[in-house]
């Protein structure tokens, strides 16, 4: 019989995968709260609609990479591709205009349909920041500051760039897109299948393509830095001196786009050449026109998402210092009392582990193998004294303590 494999593109997460990831998050958790994000989920699937208006017909994601199916109710659902939408929707659904701005910090599985590369998979995992509600500069120097002090305290600032562009407001961006496929519309037979269908609909999608004809015809291309208007210039020059003031480094790069246009004002990716070519590790910008897209209500946001998978990658493996105490009975008469004295140990919150099976010399190398610090040795003499071994696993020192004062023993042993 052939052994059962995860689907391509997904993979186990093990407890070591699962710290390491764990801690990424947690960490960036943390940080959101300083700058004052609350923790918050949309569903993990949702109406394709809610997708289906916000990321476009034309994009990759609607066209090739969604999970979508009808279920039993006959509703086509789709497994959440990212967040912004599902959150912009949670917005909506639940009347928080009331609230703005609204600052919410999000973590979990998102679902793809792309080619598994170092770092991507089918189910991959995000970490997403939104700030629903404010239409100032100030807000998008914050929400930029805020992904590169998570980036900064994981220990990857020396590794990943900020690279940042305008976008421009509404009325920049259609002037820009009409000079745009003026100069796309000679070369249409020559751009590539995807690049001619977005012509029309999304040129802006065009600098996305990794095709080298594409990218030889954009070389001339117009450059959208010359298309803004002085409410655009202002805007991009508030949020450059903003960046600057905090001493957070950025490179201009012109040819950084969104291509839908809800997209307006700041563009901006943390990137790296650690990880090949897909070398993007958090991403984001404005997107004062999604909500309107959505409800018709005109009600700006910025955010960015970052992958779990890949920043876990670039940081390394993070050390589990353990404080599970192992409980071993010296033998099999005594396993109602160490399944007792087990118990008394979790019920006064200290982790404890008790092997089930096993000689003492087995259960002391399962000890070793979970990190354990120190093992309780449960004795027949040391009972009759109310008393229990206790073995300092990392020097082999062995102390008799009183059952009464064990708790208190070990408070101090961690303190």
């Amino acid at each position: 019989m052939i052994p059962l494999q995860p689907v391509r593109g997904t993979h186990d997460l093990l407890p070591e995968d699962f710290r390491n990831q764990k801690s990424v998050a947690d960490l960036a958790c943390k940080i959101s709260e300083l700058y004052g994000f609350q923790e918050m989920t949309p569903p993990v699937f949702e109406l394709s609609e809610v997708f289906d208006r916000t990321l476009g017909e034309t994009s990759d994601v609607v066209t090739k990479e969604m999970y979508s199916f009808k279920d039993r109710g006959g509703d086509v659902i789709t497994l959440r591709p990212e967040f912004t939408a599902g959150i912009a929707r949670a917005f909506l659904t639940n009347g928080l205009t009331q609230q703005i701005p609204v600052k919410f910090f999000s973590r979990g599985p998102v679902f793809r349909h792309e080619r598994p590369q170092k770092g991507r998979f089918r189910q991959f995992h995000q970490i997403n920041v939104e700030v629903i509600g404010s239409p100032s500069p100030v807000t998008d120097i914050e929400v930029i500051a805020l992904g590169a002090h998570i980036l900064e305290e994981l220990g990857l600032s020396d590794d990943i760039n900020l690279k940042l562009n305008t976008l421009g407001d509404l009325d920049s961006r259609l002037y820009y897109r009409t000079k745009l496929t003026e100069y796309l519309l000679p070369f249409q037979n020559e751009l590539s299948k995807d690049s001619q269908l977005r012509l029309r609909r999304n040129p802006l999608r065009i600098f996305d393509s990794k095709d080298s004809g594409d990218q030889k015809i954009l070389h001339e291309a117009p450059l959208l830095k010359d298309y803004l208007n002085d409410i655009s210039c202002k805007f991009f020059d508030d949020v450059c001196a903003g960046l600057s003031e905090l001493g957070i480094a950025y490179h201009i790069d012109t040819r950084l786009v969104r291509g839908l246009d809800y997209y307006t004002h700041t563009a901006f990716e943390f990137v790296t050449s650690n990880l090949g070519a897909q070398g993007t590790v958090m991403a984001g910008g404005r997107y004062d026109g999604l909500i309107k897209a959505m409800s018709g209500k005109v009600v700006p946001g910025i955010g960015w998402a970052a992958g779990i998978e890949r920043l876990a990658i670039m940081r390394g493996s993070v050390d589990a210092p353990s404080r599970l105490i192992s409980v071993i009975p010296i033998n099999p008469n005594l396993e109602k009392d160490a399944l007792k004295l087990t118990k008394k140990l979790r019920d006064n919150g200290i982790a404890a582990d008790i092997g089930y099976t096993g000689n003492m010399k087995k259960r002391m190398a399962r000890a070793n193998k979970l990190g354990s610090p120190f093992c309780v040795i449960i004795g027949e003499d040391e009972l009759t004294r109310d008393n229990i071994l206790l073995r300092n696993m990392k020097t082999g020192e062995q102390v008799e303590v009183p059952l009464a004062k064990l708790k208190e023993h070990l408070a101090c042993q961690f303190s």
